[in-house]
């Protein structure tokens, strides 16, 4: 009986604790606002084409088709989320001149990170990357989420 009177009381102090009744609740500090990230120059215009390339996940594995590809500089390539994402598109800043990472940051639109594409949710979703600037080279991509699947993408810009 003595435990029943003690959980009584034991719940009546605890709703009483969390009320809150009309007491406004405590404003936060205000915490300053971040620095503006570093911006990039705007990429140049794409003057060529745009190819396009399919993120696919199915039975076949996660992969860009087509897995290499050849462009020119001013090109852009469009990549289409067919199937078993959610996939991006992500370059690694170690691997790039400056120039070329300049150019890349600059030719990514909505950038996730400072070398990654937003990530594409729904399949039928795209985003194009502008290659204009790019100096001529060979640059790996890979899809963030499926590296561990082999998801990788060699571009090559002349």
């Amino acid at each position: 009986m003595q435990f029943s009177k003690f959980m009584a009381v034991a719940t009546l102090a605890i709703v009483a604790a969390c009320g809150g009744g009309d007491q406004p609740a405590e404003t936060p500090a205000e915490t300053p606002a971040p620095a503006p990230a570093e911006t990039a120059a705007p990429a140049a215009a794409v003057t060529g084409t745009t190819h396009v390339v399919q993120m696919l996940g199915d039975d076949k594995g996660y992969r860009f088709e087509p897995a290499a590809i050849t462009i020119k500089t001013g090109d852009a390539i469009k990549f289409d989320f067919i199937s078993g994402g959610p996939h991006n598109v992500a370059f690694d800043a170690t691997t790039l001149s400056p120039e070329a990472k300049a150019a890349l940051i600059a030719g990514l639109p909505n950038p996730m990170m400072e070398l990654a594409t937003q990530m594409l949710l729904q399949a039928g979703e795209s985003v194009t990357i502008n290659f204009a600037g790019v100096p001529a080279g060979t640059y790996e991509a890979i899809c963030t989420p499926h590296l561990a699947m082999g998801m990788k993408i060699a571009i090559t810009v002349q």
